[in-house]
Order: C-alpha cells, then sequence, then structure tokens
C-alpha cells in the first residue's frame, strides 16, 4: 500500500485531517487499533472553539453541528451562592457533543471513500527520519506495510506515535493532579442555560450539557474513589450541595446513561515532529478539561498541519520546520489557562495563605470588567494558527 500521508488514529483530530487533506486532494489513509463503534462510543467533551466550528465547516461537515449545537455568549462561575456571569465580549462557543462530531466526519469520509483501516493491530513506525517512512500493521492474520511521505501521529496519550521518536529527540513535561473528575451523562434538562463552574467548601462542580434534554454534570473527587462506590443518588446529591441554593432548586435527577471518573493532568511534548512525524491532539499535549481546550487545542493542532501538508506537496518545503514551533506558542497558552481555571476554582489542599490568595485573584478577576475579558478571550479561544 502507498499514500501521502498515514493518519495514526481515527479520532476527530485523525478524521478532520483527514477529510481536509482528503478534499485538498491530498491521498492519506487512516489507521485506528479500535474499532469503528468503539471509536464512536467514546464519551468525551463537547464544548467547541469557534476556531473549530469554522474548520468543521471548511471541511464540509458542519451541517448538522449548525442545525444542532448550542451557541452560548457567557458562560457563569458560582462562588458559593454568588453567581457571576462572563460575557464572551459578542463572540460564542458551540455546545456539540464531540460523539456527534465524530458520527459527522466518519459519515463525511465513509461518503467520500476516503480509506480507513480499524481494527489494525500492531501499527509499528519506520525510518520516520529518513525521505521514505512507512508504517507496518496487522489485519485480518497478515501484516500489512504502509508506504508514505508523512506520518500524522493523531492517536491519543497513550498511542504509538509519541512513543515511536527516540527518548532523547524529545522533552516531556507533566503535573498530575492529586483529584479527578466524577462525571454523569443523563437524559435530564441542565440546571442552567449555560454551563457554571461552582467553587465550593465542598469541592467543585461543573453543570454542563450536550443537548436542551441531556445533562452533563461533574464534581471533584479524590483519585482513591471508585465509580461503583457512587451510585445516581449520591452524585446527584453531592452535586447540589456544591451549587448555589437557586440552582438546587431547579436541579432535575435521573438515571446515568454513562459514569466515569477521569484523572486530571497537564502534559506537553516538545517538539511536536521528529523527522517525518507530526504528532497532533493527545499525542502531543493534554490540558485538564477545566478550561475546554483539550479538543479545541487538537483542532489547532490539525488546521497548522493540514496547511503545513498542503504547502508541502506545493513545494514549500521550508513548512515542514516551523510546525512545532508554532504549535507550542498557543499550546502552552492554553495550558497556562487550564492550569489558572483548575487551580482557582478547585479544592486544593494547601496553606491557608493560599486560600486567601486564591480569593483575592478570584475576586479581582471575577469583580472587574478588564479581569472578565481576560478570562472570556481565553475561554473563546485565541486564534488558529495556520502555515501558508
Amino acid at each position: 500500500m502507498k499514500t501521502q500521508v498515514a493518519i495514526i488514529g481515527a479520532g476527530p483530530s485523525g478524521l478532520l485531517l483527514g477529510q481536509l487533506l482528503g478534499n485538498a486532494g491530498i491521498d492519506n489513509v487512516i489507521l485506528e487499533r479500535r474499532s469503528a463503534a468503539y471509536v464512536l462510543g467514546r464519551i468525551r467533551a463537547g464544548v467547541l472553539e469557534y476556531g473549530f466550528v469554522d474548520l468543521m465547516r471548511e471541511a464540509g461537515v458542519g451541517r448538522r453541528m449548525d442545525e444542532e449545537g448550542l451557541r452560548h455568549e457567557g458562560f457563569e462561575i458560582a462562588l458559593g451562592e454568588e453567581r457571576i456571569r462572563v460575557d464572551l465580549s459578542g463572540r460564542c462557543v458551540l455546545v456539540y457533543g464531540q460523539t456527534e462530531l465524530t458520527r459527522d466526519l466518519m459519515d463525511a469520509r465513509a461518503a467520500a471513500a476516503f480509506p480507513t483501516r480499524y481494527e489494525a493491530a500492531n501499527v509499528r513506525l519506520h525510518d520516520l527520519d529518513s525521505r521514505r517512512p512507512y508504517v507496518t500493521f496487522e489485519q485480518g492474520g497478515k501484516t500489512v506495510t504502509l508506504h508514505c511521505d508523512y506520518v500524522a501521529g493523531c492517536d491519543g496519550f497513550h498511542g504509538v506515535s509519541r512513543k515511536s521518536i527516540p527518548s532523547e529527540c524529545i522533552t516531556e513535561y507533566e503535573r498530575v493532579y492529586p483529584f479527578g473528575w466524577l462525571g454523569l451523562l443523563a437524559d435530564t434538562p441542565p440546571v442552567n442555560d449555560e454551563i457554571v463552574y461552582s467553587r465550593s467548601p465542598r469541592g467543585f462542580a461543573l453543570c454542563s450539557m450536550r443537548s436542551q434534554t441531556r445533562s452533563r454534570n461533574y464534581v471533584q473527587v479524590p483519585l482513591t474513589e471508585r465509580v461503583e462506590d457512587w451510585s445516581d443518588r449520591r452524585f446527584w446529591n453531592e452535586l447540589g450541595l456544591r451549587l448555589p441554593c437557586e440552582l438546587r432548586d431547579k436541579l432535575v435527577t435521573g438515571s446515568s446513561i454513562e459514569k466515569s471518573i477521569a484523572p486530571l493532568r497537564s502534559f506537553v511534548a516538545e517538539p511536536m515532529q521528529y523527522g517525518r512525524l507530526y504528532l497532533a491532539g493527545d499525542a502531543a499535549h493534554i490540558v485538564p478539561p477545566t478550561g475546554a481546550k483539550g479538543l479545541n487545542l487538537a483542532a489547532s493542532d490539525v488546521a497548522t498541519l493540514y496547511t503545513m501538508l498542503v504547502g508541502i506537496c506545493r513545494n514549500r518545503r521550508d513548512l515542514s520546520e516551523k510546525y512545532s514551533a508554532t504549535c507550542l506558542r498557543r499550546i502552552w497558552k492554553a495550558e497556562r489557562f487550564s492550569w489558572w481555571m483548575t487551580r482557582m476554582l478547585h479544592k486544593l489542599d494547601g496553606e491557608p495563605m493560599d486560600e486567601k490568595l486564591i480569593g483575592a485573584e478570584l475576586d479581582y478577576y471575577l469583580h472587574s470588567e478588564t479581569g472578565k475579558r481576560t478570562i472570556a478571550e481565553n475561554y473563546v479561544g485565541l486564534p488558529f494558527d495556520r502555515l501558508e
């Protein structure tokens, strides 16, 4: 087999990159170790920056997103009983579940007959620092070789792509937080029209949604907690105790569709390229979900990588050297914002003075128009960087 770009991973970043490249006439093959049903069943984030929304439209897969996505021009931060709205200053984010976004991308790829190999086992990357890299994988009891010009590593934090870079050629930065998010998805109406982040003495809570009839809510828990110890009733009770009374009184409870605990970490690998391998999304970086940046950072990587690959295929070889540095400028800013939101809104086991300083910082940012504009600018998303 031969293609121009081998894309490792059929999550949103791999699918979006493949669709953009295919539409531009650049051959690509996606390899995914899981089944299509497994990929589609993942429950993930659903707050899209407008840069992501525009990229979906550019890829020709924005119709259902535009019809069903919920446009939000602000969000709330609750401090105890006080509710403070952060206006996004005329801009907006779009709430549209990752499952639906992935379905749209899968359907578009199938309709265009762009090739995807699901359940590709034992994927290995070879000769990445040469002019003729190739990928091997196993399928149907046979070993298949895929020759390519470039490899896009979109296979997540635990994937093979980043691990294929020699350790002496990459530096990893990581912070693991001592708590996680217990999330519950239910067919219940959201407690509020806009997303609510709540900081309470009992810990952090988040009230989000996937639609007008489906809610996604979270509470901060220690990493020692187990999902099976949390009945639906216990979750809803704890969530209510962490919300202002007026929201608690509006809370509609119901049976969970899905319930899980997600650990929180900040992680960046740099550089994001080695030879003809380019990392994108969770393969290169992880952010705590507090700032709603994980999926959006993956999209910004895709925008940069797509325009770079198009340029290279049109003999702009100089663009290759700029990929990692261009992405990392935006990534570190998003890491900073996600770290700040996490530190400000969660219950931390720090010194009493730390709590006082956090309180003072929140008081400044949330009761100052300048402070709220700074939060809004970061939340709605910094511009995507392209290489053209």
